[in-house]
């Protein structure tokens, strides 16, 4: 295989996984449960917002799982497209291209972080859905699992210690956002990663830019495990 061909199959594999991932983030669960189950759309409801934190405050009850097992199961999906084409760059698939363990290892986490970007995307601003999602945080959070436990520690610790001890969700958030740059860094130090990282971060904060000004002004709700009437 020439160096021409070995270059196009990197590019052509970054495109299908991309639009694979973004199409798996789509399956927005709030969604598809409450238009398509309860024929009461999300996003006319509270914030408005296609999230899980919306639904559960909207509806509460045992759809609320469903809605978790959605985003999370589309986030895994997509993070194992990524993983399966890496496998393409193993040195046994593509003989002629030999790689190093050290380059075989960084085109496994870069097509990681590609496909859990694309995923979010996805997820807030799904194409079927007129573009208007979900903020991320659950797919967000299992794309940090499935990429390496350590940021995942980082990330969710953060936000579970903010989310419990101040009741602000959103809070909370806005660190898994903010420090997921910084976890990646620390693991990796690989520049592509971190801009990567720096992206998926910068939308989930993008999208809890209305949360950050009600934190800022003090007029953010707080969350309750008792959905309202």
């Amino acid at each position: 295989m020439g160096v021409f061909m070995i270059y196009l199959t990197i590019y052509s594999d970054f495109v299908w996984v991309a639009i694979a991932a973004y199409f798996c983030g789509c399956f927005n669960g709030a969604v598809i449960v409450s238009k398509y189950i309860l024929r009461n759309d999300i996003r006319n409801h509270g914030s408005g917002n296609a999230g899980l934190t919306n639904f559960y405050r909207t509806f509460g009850g045992f759809l609320t799982l469903v809605v978790i097992l959605c985003d999370v199961l589309k986030a895994v999906i997509a993070i194992r497209i990524g993983i399966w084409a890496a496998g393409n760059f193993d040195p046994r698939v593509m003989p002629d291209f030999p790689l190093t363990a050290e380059q075989t290892f960084h085109y496994l986490n870069l097509f990681k972080y590609w496909a859990g970007l694309w995923c979010l995307l996805g997820h807030m601003f799904p194409c079927m859905f007129h573009f208007k999602g979900g903020k991320g945080i659950l797919s967000g959070g299992t794309i940090a699992i499935m990429i390496d436990w350590r940021i995942a520690l980082v990330v969710w610790g953060g936000f579970l210690v903010l989310a419990v001890v101040t009741k602000y969700v959103s809070l909370g958030s806005c660190w898994a956002g903010a420090s997921f740059p910084f976890a990646t860094w620390v693991v990796y130090h690989d520049a592509a990663l971190l801009a990567l990282s720096i992206v998926i971060g910068g939308l989930i904060l993008y999208m809890h830019r209305g949360n950050i000004h009600r934190l800022l002004t003090g007029t953010e709700n707080r969350f309750s495990l008792h959905k309202k009437a």
